[in-house]
């Protein structure tokens, strides 16, 4: 049973000193870009959490309903529901946005079923799913799924792929596995770890690493290894 009031992303705002900087820099900017472009009428936000991208999707759309499976920390969930049996009639929204949710269901395929349904004809979904990323709300993360996967779950699913796009490339994922490794060893209570602290975050080494990573993934950029995939597709 998992818990409730379970902690999620409540802010979009980046700071380069952040561990998880790399991996929202380039998934936000392309999130933001799908949400003002495709996000109208009326909005499902599945798996909302705290609802961080409210701020983006409230201005361009008619109303929205966010659902997930439990409440969130900050109480934003307005349906509690599961995502393999949503608690809404047939062709209730015309967009539907689905972030990090989906390595989270293990019936991944009844999820874009449910999605379908509940979405009208021409509806669009907006959906993210990391690939080069740490478990997390363990026992409860199941997949990492290619892009060709992606492309056939929503094929599966009559929905016709607009975009699919790598989030960051083999630079991006190598330093974010990177910082994300050094940042799991603070919690130890050595030394060795103690003086790894000080020059990661007193001496700012992890805000030049962060700057660095963007700038030479947007030089030499190669999406054979990438941190999230963004999915943009219209129900057929």
């Amino acid at each position: 049973m998992r818990a409730e009031n379970v902690s999620r992303l409540s802010s979009i705002k980046l700071r380069a000193k952040d561990s998880d900087y790399i991996h929202l820099y380039f998934l936000l900017q392309d999130l933001k870009k799908a949400i003002l472009e495709y996000g109208k009428g009326d909005l499902l936000d599945l798996g909302c959490g705290n609802k961080p991208y409210e701020e983006w999707y409230k201005p361009v759309t008619k109303s929205q309903v966010g659902c997930d499976i439990m409440q969130s920390s900050e109480n934003k969930v307005d349906v509690i529901c599961l995502a393999t049996a949503l608690d809404f009639p047939d062709h209730s929204f015309d967009t539907i946005l689905c972030t990090q949710v989906l390595e989270h269901v293990f019936d991944h395929h009844t999820l874009l079923k449910e999605a379908h349904r509940v979405l009208r004809p021409g509806g669009v979904i907006i959906l993210t799913v990391p690939f080069c990323w740490e478990l997390h709300e363990v026992p409860y993360d199941f997949f990492r799924i290619t892009r060709h996967g992606l492309e056939e779950l929503f094929k599966e699913q009559n929905f016709t792929v607009d975009t699919l796009k790598a989030n960051g490339g083999k630079w991006a994922a190598m330093f974010q596995m990177f910082i994300s490794t050094v940042f799991s060893t603070f919690s130890h209570r050595t030394v060795r770890s103690k003086v790894l602290k000080i020059i990661f975050i007193e001496f700012r080494l992890t805000w030049v690493i962060n700057k660095m990573a963007i700038w030479i993934d947007d030089r030499y950029f190669d999406e054979w290894w990438t941190l999230n995939y963004i999915v943009i597709a219209k129900k057929n």
